[in-house]
């Protein structure tokens, strides 16, 4: 065996020294990063997918649905918002929260409700008002949207019980306006159905 030509480098080893000068440089920049944070966010969230929201009047906030119980029975899993929007549904001035929300099932298409949210007058909490979708229908919901104080959304559903419950076969589009003191269900005109 021939001896190499270039003397071995004495840092070509790990020694413990090493991994105490490694620790010490992570622990400094951990301790860094924790004192140099970034300032507030102040950009408002954008609305996602299929979620249309009407402008709230100026000055009230709409219902958050994260501070809500929902009337959904999930067991070990929690309840999804899956989509919101906001507006003034019954012409009081103050805005309404539409949420749909299911069951964060790990497999299958869990079914959604699609409910109305509205602030207590005493003491300002968001609550649920109205169940427009009943996630013992069955359906899943397509399209959503809260506009012209109505809520329009295509509901998913299944023509018998034999269609996987991943692949809704039938589709309609409905539309929910406050009248006479409750919501009203109608389908609009052009509606479709598979």
């Amino acid at each position: 065996m021939q001896p190499s030509a270039v003397p071995e480098l004495a840092h070509a080893h790990t020694r413990p020294i090493h991994w105490l000068a490694t620790a010490t440089a992570v622990a400094a920049v951990v301790a860094l990063s924790s004192v140099l944070q970034p300032g507030a966010a102040t950009a408002a969230q954008a609305a996602g997918p299929g979620t249309k929201s009407a402008p709230a009047p100026a000055g009230l906030a709409a219902p958050d649905p994260a501070h809500v119980a929902f009337p959904l029975e999930c067991g070990p899993v929690e309840a999804v918002v899956k989509k919101k929007a906001s507006g003034d549904l019954d012409g009081d001035g103050r805005p309404e929260t539409v949420a749909v929300v299911h069951c964060d099932a790990p497999m299958g298409t869990p079914p959604d409700g699609v409910y109305v949210l509205t602030r207590a007058l005493d003491d300002g909490r968001p609550r649920v008002v109205a169940t427009l979708a009943d996630p013992r229908d069955g359906t899943t919901v397509g399209d959503f949207a809260v506009r012209d104080g109505a809520v329009a959304a295509t509901l998913l559903g299944y023509s018998s019980a034999d269609v996987p419950r991943c692949c809704p076969d039938v589709s309609s589009d409905v539309k929910w306006r406050w009248e006479n003191g409750a919501f009203v269900r109608s389908t609009p005109a052009g509606a479709r159905s598979a």
